[in-house]
């Protein structure tokens, strides 16, 4: 069976990028990274793609005179390399209307939080403001409303006593490295459909709550 291919889109040290490598390399795993694209020059797992062997490529949003030419120029190299679905792991631009809608049901994002909760920015500060008792990730379709696609995998930890935002950050990380894939395998071997503004996961109303392991 044909693997799904995929391109992951970064803007630093690729972490979400690891995972999803990591997970593509094991065996029968239905999807396969064939794309690796940073827009900020010397990002850090631009290194680490081209050492497993990915086709690892920069395109810098600053030579562009608009965001609209960069996005073309960025929709010209992954439909030339046959991408079939777009992972956006810490990639640090919005995306116009018209990239997202050319790609919709194609593009992916991984979140900080526990979506609707706390779109955006500061997440993990503004859980602890807010006093909640659970934070966590979420992995969605992307739509022109920022962090609002719909939701297809979520990942909740615990908000412990202490919790700094760092602290909070690392466990929400390790959710996010096993949320993500397991998002990008359910899309892979086709259990996951997008109707209308809502992600269904075999025909029942997403997202997929995760547990994760050792948060």
């Amino acid at each position: 069976m044909a693997r799904l291919k995929t391109a992951v889109l970064f803007s630093g040290r690729g972490s979400n990028l690891r995972a999803l490598i990591a997970a593509c390399a094991a065996p029968g795993f239905p999807a396969e990274i064939i794309l690796a694209v940073s827009n900020q020059i010397g990002a850090p797992g631009l290194d680490y793609a081209a050492q497993a062997g990915i086709p690892a490529r920069t395109v810098p949003h600053r030579d562009f005179k608009t965001r609209e030419e960069f996005e073309q120029a960025l929709d010209k190299i992954l439909r030339a390399s046959g991408v079939e679905l777009i992972c956006l792991a810490g990639f640090m631009r919005v995306l116009n209307k018209g990239f997202v809608e050319a790609w919709r049901g194609k593009l992916i994002n991984i979140h900080p939080s526990l979506l609707p909760d706390f779109p955006g920015l500061d997440t993990h500060r503004r859980a602890l403001e807010a006093h909640k008792s659970r934070a966590g990730c979420s992995v969605h379709f992307v739509s022109p409303e920022v962090d609002a696609g719909p939701l297809i995998v979520q990942a909740s930890v615990p908000v412990l006593p202490g919790d700094d935002e760092h602290k909070l950050a690392a466990r929400v990380l390790i959710a996010e490295h096993q949320a993500y894939p397991l998002a990008l395998k359910l899309i892979a071997e086709g259990h996951v459909k997008l109707a209308g503004n809502q992600a269904l996961i075999d025909g029942k109303p997403g997202p997929l709550q995760l547990n994760p392991a050792a948060t």
